[in-house]
């Protein structure tokens, strides 16, 4: 065999070997890569209990006797709505003879209490009560006064204890205003207490003959919020 023959296999002979030789490095460095993961340690925790769920307020008003009650969810609508209209309870009374009063309006006056509850599951923050338009009428079909500005001598005062919610004021002044009413006063959700109100109304002592069998009504919209 030439020398050119034999170096020639010589080189192949080591060539051959370093594919042999890398191949195992390959295969060694693979194993150890599986078994590192393989082997590692894995601790797993699922929380499986994650939510998140709306309360409700809900606002409830009775009257002084607690046994007739209405609630802000008794319209149709419901819980959707949450607003209804409520005539079970005339704040100004419903009176039907009132005369003038003194100047205090501590004489022939009505006084008309009624009761507030948060029923729903959530806590309220704000609680307010706003003035609708005062509206005359006639009280009866003859015999009617002539003056047009009855609502202006129809005072209402407003209080809840010994705390003053709304100054005596006349109802034509009080048309188309919101009382923020005290956080003392925001019903507690769910506690089963009442915040009462107290309404005192009176006709103005400078009212003459031509306010007689006249009438005044006025909405108010209790808004409880959280």
């Amino acid at each position: 065999m030439s020398d050119n023959s034999a170096n020639e296999s010589k080189r192949q002979r080591r060539f051959i070997q370093l594919i042999v030789a890398a191949g195992l490095i390959g295969a060694v460095v693979l194993a150890l890569a599986m078994t590192n993961t393989l082997s590692a340690f894995v601790a797993t925790i699922t929380n499986s209990q994650n939510t998140a769920a709306t309360g409700t307020v809900v606002l409830q008003e009775s009257g002084s006797s607690g046994t007739t009650v209405c609630n802000s969810t008794d319209s149709t609508g419901g819980i959707n709505s949450n607003s209804s209209t409520c005539t079970s309870f005339n704040k100004y009374g419903g009176s039907t003879t009132l005369v003038p009063s003194n100047a205090t309006g501590t004489t022939n006056n009505s006084v008309t209490t009624v009761n507030f509850r948060n029923t729903g599951t959530a806590a309220a923050t704000t609680f307010t009560m706003a003035f609708g338009a005062c509206t005359q009428s006639n009280n009866g079909t003859t015999n009617n006064g002539s003056a047009t500005d009855y609502c202006s001598k129809l005072h209402v005062k407003v209080t809840s204890g010994a705390t003053t919610v709304q100054a005596d004021t006349v109802a034509s002044t009080l048309a188309n205003t919101t009382v923020n009413l005290p956080a003392s006063l925001v019903p507690a959700v769910a506690s089963g207490s009442t915040v009462p109100f107290t309404f005192t109304v009176y006709l103005d002592s400078s009212a003459g003959n031509t306010y007689q069998a006249l009438s005044g009504s006025q909405p108010i919209t209790w808004t409880l919020s959280s």
